[in-house]
């Protein structure tokens, strides 16, 4: 039967593929049954002569006539994610068979009403949101929404408006839709207007937060315009440390000195001690102190000084300094915090900043990883945390006070008062809590936390 399948007979691609022999084996119907590999040149699809085997066999030859090769997805998978490209392909090729008289609603195998009544039960909305599109615009999706609404119904206006939103995407004539002509970014110039633009909406759509307040669909809805903001989150972006800068050795300095309790002494500093303490250590001995973690916004709102860095180091040499500030929507690709000095050491360079915060929260979780014994950890912040798409959050910025309460982390507005912190180690008075943003709010509004 594989031999009256030839795709060796397509021809047009513009995109310099090369004409070589392909392999055809048996598949299947069912979703999943059938393939298109073109990198190794294998055509799977059903080799029997029904109207529905005609359909996915049509499905995978579109596929090897107009999809792109794996090294031009190579830059696309930098900042949109690999299911929301595969689905997004997979709408660009139905509707091109639609357009070609086919009838696509073959290709519905009546597991989709199944297939979103586990994405609801399992809670994947991102799962949701990309299967979505790959059943679009075969019939399909109303089974498919109906599972959906079965158990988040919530889903559906989100659900709807990125259907709408991707409907007209796709509203472009069939020629401009299926070109393989290589653009200037060098991606195949039909899959870069349509399949590329549709595979960003599904990303920022898939990190989202489900809106659940029509204040929230609105900015959802507004979210997958071209040029809308990222919708939010609600979680913070995996810290990403740049571990390649280049460093250099600092000459040791004098320590920075504090008080400690002590039995002896010249100075009765802490009278209450000698009834409260079993040792009774009510004076104050001097203990040199030369490190400290020092945690940096370095965001838009916050500014570095490199001469308040040298001063700090000037005071506490073997101070361990994290800057942090993540670029809003980036899934990993660069960065997002750095070492300023470390233990001795000093970066020779180091970024401005990613515009936004979006690591706050695990900055500071890996800042307490680092932390030895006792010594004071500083945050230089203005208190304003946000999310992986620099959206203020109020369980993100409740999440950081509570570590800067359980923690005794303190807070400081810049470099300058964190030298003065890593002196005394003394936290911030309550009368101050409020230049601290809303994290400073949150602390002051639950004494609990």
């Amino acid at each position: 039967m594989s031999a009256g399948i030839f795709p060796e007979l397509l021809s047009g691609r513009d995109d310099g593929d090369l004409r070589r022999p392909w392999t055809v084996r048996a598949g299947t119907t069912m979703r999943g049954g059938a393939s298109c590999n073109l990198a190794e040149r294998v055509l799977e699809v059903p080799l029997d002569a029904s109207a529905t085997a005609r359909v996915v066999r049509a499905h995978e030859l579109t596929h090897a006539r107009v999809s792109p090769h794996v090294h031009h997805l190579a830059k696309a998978l930098e900042e949109v994610a690999p299911r929301a490209l595969e689905c997004a392909e997979e709408y660009r090729v139905n509707t091109l068979l639609g357009r070609l008289g086919f009838d696509v609603s073959l290709l519905r195998d009546g597991t989709e009403k199944l297939g979103g009544r586990q994405a609801a039960e399992a809670n994947a909305w991102s799962e949701a949101v990309c299967f979505l599109v790959a059943v679009l615009g075969t019939g399909g999706e109303r089974e498919y929404l109906a599972g959906v609404r079965s158990l988040q119904p919530t889903w559906l206006p989100p659900l709807r408006a990125l259907r709408k939103r991707a409907e007209a995407i796709f509203a472009q004539n069939t020629r401009a839709l299926a070109a393989t002509r290589l653009d200037e970014e060098g991606v195949p110039s039909g899959y870069g207007r349509s399949t590329l633009v549709l595979a960003r909406v599904l990303t920022l759509a898939m990190d989202a937060r489900v809106p659940t307040t029509p204040e929230e669909l609105r900015a959802f809805r507004r979210s997958l315009d071209a040029g809308g903001r990222r919708p939010a989150t609600g979680r913070f972006a995996p810290l990403v440390l740049d571990i390649a800068a280049e460093r250099s050795v600092r000459p040791r300095r004098a320590s920075v000195r504090t008080n400690r309790p002590s039995v002896t002494g010249t100075t009765l500093r802490y009278p209450g001690r000698l009834l409260t303490d079993d040792l009774r250590r009510g004076f104050a001995r001097r203990v040199p102190r030369s490190g400290g973690i020092v945690v940096v916004d370095q965001s838009g709102s916050m500014d570095l000084d490199p001469e308040a860095l040298r001063a700090l180091l000037r005071c506490a040499p073997r101070a361990l300094v994290l800057g942090y500030s993540h670029r809003p929507g980036d899934r990993g690709s660069s960065p997002n915090a750095w070492l300023l000095c470390d233990r001795g050491t000093v970066a020779t360079s180091y970024p401005a900043g990613n515009v936004g915060n979006g690591v706050d929260g695990p900055a500071l979780r890996w800042a307490l990883r680092q932390r030895e014994g006792d010594e004071p950890l500083v945050w230089v912040t203005d208190g304003q945390v946000t999310d992986s798409h620099d959206h203020p959050d109020a369980d993100l910025t409740r999440e950081c006070a509570t570590l800067v309460r359980r923690y005794r982390i303190r807070l400081a507005r810049d470099l300058d008062e964190a030298v003065i912190i890593l002196r005394t180690n003394r936290a911030a008075p309550p009368s101050r809590l409020a230049s601290f943003g809303r994290v400073g709010r949150a602390l002051l509004e639950n004494p609990s936390i």
